[in-house]
């Protein structure tokens, strides 16, 4: 299959078709590198007519289409040939339905295998988030939804030593496994992990903190989520405190993070659910007297700190 003059409308019918009936497809495109023009930019080359795709454009396309994009390969000039694998959509946590609710997100978990700050666009907007909460200025935080850590691992690599020791830092997960993972991978004195249901929080007499961290945990299932934020906020947050949340905007499959969330009852990607809870924090916060900024892709970062009167 090669694709010369064809449109984004063609492509993409044929490509769907094809992907109906087989797990992989090949097809040969003008090379990426020939051009920087925006996609679908005329180009002339020997004589024939070529309409330029980035390499971006492809590997969205592949994200589309739940494919892997393969590393292109070089045809005869100007062609490369491009390859897309269907990701496998069992493989994924959202799936899971262990015995043990609680494990869902444990050590044995498939979701414990996935590394979200190895994804450049998920890592990028939560070394953002910590920058707009001024981090080096906060004593204590409280991370819900904890897991294994890896909110707490960017803190204690991005500050020195002192700072970070000075610190106290409570992390909460019901996965007792992921908790006691953690608790190995922290052992100072100043971090403290609880497997706890965050639904029942007061029980642990923890105190106020002046930076909330939860990452795709508050929108559970199990959690009322409207009238849980704004407990937190009234009776965990100190006067000057900052918020860090994270929701996704994404799916885990077959080790890939496909962009878009998931309604139930919907074949496709719906957002308004995510933009509704997204809004309601927003709107809360400012009236809290919060400055509020959104940033993301595959995850929405939610970013509040208080305005100085």
């Amino acid at each position: 299959m090669i694709f010369t003059t064809q449109s984004m409308q063609e492509i993409l019918l044929l490509l769907q078709q094809h992907l109906e009936i087989h797990d992989t497809i090949s097809f040969s495109v003008l090379h990426p590198d020939l051009a920087e023009g925006y996609a679908g930019t005329l180009l002339h080359i020997d004589g024939e007519t070529y309409l330029y795709r980035s390499l971006k454009a492809w590997s969205d396309l592949a994200e589309l289409l739940h494919c892997r994009m393969l590393m292109p390969k070089e045809g005869a000039y100007p062609m490369v040939t491009i390859t897309f694998k269907k990701l496998e959509t069992e493989s994924s946590f959202h799936l899971d339905t262990p015995g043990d609710k609680e494990e869902k997100y444990g050590v044995t978990s498939k979701f414990f295998t996935i590394h979200k700050m190895e994804e450049p666009s998920f890592y990028y907007y939560y070394q953002q988030a910590l920058e707009n909460v001024t981090l080096e200025k906060r004593h204590r935080v409280l991370d819900l939804g904890v897991n294994r850590g890896d909110e707490f691992e960017v803190i204690r690599k991005q500050l020195n030593i002192h700072k970070y020791e000075s610190m106290d830092f409570v992390g909460i997960d019901h996965s007792a496994t992921a908790i006691e993972y953690a608790d190995g991978c922290f052992p100072e004195e100043n971090v403290t992990f609880y497997a706890y249901d965050i639904n029942k929080l007061d029980d642990l007499n923890l105190g106020t903190f002046d930076l909330l961290i939860s990452i795709g945990t508050l929108q559970s299932p199990g959690i009322n989520f409207k009238p849980f934020f704004m407990s937190l906020v009234q009776n965990y947050l100190e006067k000057d405190a900052a918020v860090i949340l994270g929701f996704p905007n994404s799916r885990w499959i077959g080790g890939e993070m496909v962009y878009g969330a998931k309604a139930p009852n919907y074949a496709m990607s719906e957002m308004s659910l995510l933009f509704n809870d997204v809004m309601f924090v927003k709107k809360y916060l400012q009236q809290k007297k919060y400055r509020v900024t959104i940033t993301g892709k595959h995850y929405l970062f939610l970013t509040a700190t208080k305005i100085r009167v």
